[in-house]
């Protein structure tokens, strides 16, 4: 997939057409949003997969919750959607581009999102 530079000026129009669970899970992954593990695992499925961009991988609501706890940053970035691609009802691709004070200062982020019934049942992160 080619990511969007600058980003993509259809993004953020595109972003906010993104099924719910999707949306749910972008806000509150994001660092600057005070984050309730209630409202995050309600995006996903019990059973969801999720693999994280140093190939860990993670099943079910009490592994997800257990990834996202220990996810703090100690750093600070903007994030900012720069890609969306829907490939169908089910599958969708958002690259979000972050700047902040970590090791290089800037990366863009790939969620590979895969839906079933409105939940997100695997989402793959990459840099």
């Amino acid at each position: 997939m080619t990511i969007q530079h600058p980003p993509d000026p259809t993004a953020a129009e595109m972003a906010k057409h993104l099924p719910p669970a999707i949306t749910r899970y972008l806000r509150e992954a994001d660092h600057q949003h005070k984050a309730n593990a209630h409202d995050l695992l309600a995006a996903f499925a019990t059973d969801a997969v999720v693999v994280d961009d140093d190939g860990t991988t993670y099943t079910g609501h009490d592994e997800i919750h257990r990834w996202r706890e220990t996810e703090t940053s100690e750093y600070t970035y903007t994030v900012e959607v720069s890609h969306v691609e829907k490939f169908d009802d089910s599958h969708y691709v958002v690259t979000n581009h972050l700047e902040g004070d970590f090791p290089g200062g800037v990366v863009d982020i790939i969620y590979r999102f895969t839906l079933a019934d409105g939940l997100i049942t695997k989402l793959e992160i990459a840099p």
